[in-house]
């Protein structure tokens, strides 16, 4: 544990996946359409398709750089968090938090018991969201945000409207 916490990066292998995938699928389809002329093999560039997927490419890639060169990462200390990327931090401390929930996205439909953590802070109208499946560690990070929880008061219940 570092002085400022533990620290948890944001995960980026769905990108590298999904660069990787464009890039194959590029190489793939242009490689299966080319042609040997004279025993040298030409890839065919001018196919439509191979601009769209070569589009697609490039979006992904630009994702995946952009995402790294922001390095997002979140630290949990023992009485704050920080959210840190490269031009800001956001520092949450443990006085500033009115509640915390860990728990389901009530819309999203993946497995698994923890899939968020809510905190709702006394300055703000929006409780932060942290999204657990998109950090690293992700049993750790809820370990983490367990032992916070305890030291604030748990989420109100909600209220039901009359119709």
């Amino acid at each position: 544990m570092s002085p400022q916490g533990t620290v948890f990066k944001y995960k980026l292998d769905f990108l590298y996946q999904q660069t990787l995938l464009y890039l194959m699928t590029l190489v793939l389809y242009a490689g299966i359409r080319g042609s040997f002329v004279e025993g040298t093999f030409t890839f065919v560039f001018h196919d439509p398709l191979v601009a769209i997927i070569f589009f697609f490419f490039l979006m992904a890639l630009g994702t995946l750089l952009l995402n790294l060169w922001r390095g997002r990462t979140l630290s949990v200390g023992k009485d704050r968090i920080v959210f840190h990327a490269r031009h800001r931090e956001r520092v949450i401390t443990l006085d500033d938090i009115e509640w915390i929930h860990i728990g389901r996205e009530r819309l999203v439909q993946t497995a698994g018991r923890f899939q968020q953590v809510l905190i709702k802070t006394k300055g703000r109208r929006w409780a932060y969201r942290i999204r657990v499946g998109r950090y690293e560690r992700q049993r750790e990070l809820v370990a983490e945000m367990e032992r916070m929880a305890e030291r604030v008061p748990s989420r109100p219940a909600r209220r039901v409207r009359a119709q």
